[in-house]
């Protein structure tokens, strides 16, 4: 019998609807249930062929065990490697090589040394650091935010460099990006599942969070559906997630990717309405079962059989965990 487990935090409505879901596609040999860790012991598998991971983004035990799991065998979606590795900033540089539009944006130093730093430490930072030349780049209206945040956390919407200031002073030793303001009339958030399904869904993030997700929207053209769909397939495969969301605010016709570093996406019911929840728990159910009964690891990104001699027990499962693009963007 192969295992599919789900590993999750709070969330109340996501993880009981995915394992009913796979559950009732009778698929023979194949079961889901919730994740059970125990003992973790070093270089032993563990009992599932497949694991979506919905918190170890906020827990490093859960993280480093997924890590093991990988090592020994069990496709885990999202690639623990890849997700401790990424952060914003990387994926707004990696858009700009691909091709998909991003708003100008900066890195900045902390304002606050970190722990255990002193100025001895940041003897390579000019100092005082050159605000005329990022402000001048980025321009303002603008929005200050952590480049590997994620829940809208310690994000700034500033409208000038004494606006700048005020809120960067607050955040701490945080390392942040400045990005430029999309002025935008369209924004959508996409589901990406298995690099290959999109569920565009419209949203307006000015709105409280339990009315973000559009209801009965406008009919938008078919080329700018066409191109959000394009750029967030890019994008995913790219990064090799297999579950993220992408958001695209889109400015004169421009979709301009926001935020696309969500590899343990919001999937409540009560939050994105009924039938993105159904489309979503049907789609992540389809990729594990697939990823399960899967014969052939043709593709996969990270082989730590490479390493290890040879041996197919110490593969990773994961699919497009390396750099290299797996679709060409749009010209």
């Amino acid at each position: 019998m192969k295992k599919i487990g789900i590993l999750f935090g709070v969330e109340n409505t996501f993880p009981q609807a995915f394992v009913d879901r796979v559950n009732g596609m009778g698929v023979d040999d194949v079961s889901a249930e919730f994740v059970m860790v125990g003992t973790v012991k070093q270089a032993m598998p563990c009992d599932y062929a497949v694991i979506v991971d919905r918190i170890s983004h906020d827990v490093p035990f859960y993280r480093a065990y997924l890590k093991n799991a990988v090592l020994t065998g069990t496709h885990v979606i999202n690639n623990p490697f890849w997700w401790s590795a990424d952060d914003k900033f990387l994926n707004y540089s990696l858009a700009a090589k691909l091709g998909v539009a991003v708003p100008r944006t900066v890195l900045l130093p902390s304002k606050q040394m970190p722990t255990d730093t002193n100025a001895a430490s940041f003897q390579n930072l000019p100092f005082p650091y050159d605000w005329h030349t990022v402000f001048e780049y980025v321009g303002f209206p603008a929005f200050l935010k952590p480049h590997d945040g994620s829940g809208w956390r310690d994000v700034y919407h500033v409208h000038s460099a004494d606006e700048f200031f005020q809120a960067y002073d607050q955040t701490r030793d945080l390392c942040m990006i400045l990005q430029a303001a999309v002025q935008f009339r369209e924004y959508f958030r996409c589901y990406v599942v298995g690099q290959k399904d999109v569920r565009i869904m419209p949203y307006d993030p000015t709105r409280p969070p339990a009315e973000r997700y559009v209801q009965n929207p406008p009919t938008y053209p078919a080329a700018l559906t066409e191109r959000v769909e394009q750029d967030a397939l890019t994008l995913c495969r790219a990064l090799g997630y297999d579950l993220n969301t992408v958001e695209f605010a889109v400015e004169d016709g421009v979709p301009y990717a926001i935020d696309f570093m969500n590899p343990a996406p919001d999937a409540d019911r009560k939050s994105v309405g009924q039938d993105h929840f159904e489309w979503i728990v049907n789609a992540v159910a389809t990729l594990a079962v697939e990823r399960a009964t899967a014969t052939s690891t043709a593709g996969d990104g990270l082989r730590w059989s490479n390493l290890l001699g040879g041996s197919d027990v110490a593969r990773s499962t994961s699919i497009g965990s390396g750099l290299v693009p797996q679709a060409s963007p749009i010209k």
